[in-house]
């Protein structure tokens, strides 16, 4: 399996109590149920997912580093979308191509959510479709890496 490609999904805080936490504004599907879905995508496509949650921003940071041998990103940084200067800078450090995803549509919502410090520094952006945005970021990072665009 040369050509497996190796995948970080990563979610930020508070995402380990998806399912749980506020069903009304990010469903009732839970971290696992989205595991599950990527899962199906990943072995069809030969894709090596791994997968991280933290909710501590300096854990997450560290994984990127740790990881930077990877092929891809899917993360969702969750609140430090909003606030992570220093996450923005491990995206672009590491020079991974990344996909941000939000289960919620975060241009919808509070205005300081509608700011994203690391989507400038992502392929693209993909919000509001509950634990499909992780599948649909997914997929389209997969078709930027079949591209030859990393």
């Amino acid at each position: 399996m040369g050509n497996t490609r190796k995948i970080l999904v990563i979610s930020g805080p508070n995402l380990n109590l998806l399912g749980t936490r506020e069903p009304e504004i990010y469903g009732s599907k839970t971290l696992g149920d989205m595991q599950d879905l990527m899962m199906g995508y990943a072995r069809e496509k030969a894709i090596d997912l791994v997968f991280f949650q933290s909710n501590v921003e300096g854990d997450i940071i560290n994984y990127i580093h740790e990881n930077r041998n990877a092929d891809g990103i899917v993360i969702n940084p969750a609140a430090f979308t909003h606030t992570s200067i220093a996450l923005r800078d491990a995206l672009t450090t590491t020079g991974i191509p990344a996909v941000e995803v939000h289960l919620s549509n975060i241009h919808a919502r509070e205005e300081f959510r509608r700011i994203s410090l690391t989507a400038p520094v992502c392929i693209g952006q993909i919000s509001g479709f509950g634990i499909h945005s992780y599948l649909l970021g997914l997929e389209a990072l997969d078709q930027h890496l079949s591209k030859g665009n990393s």
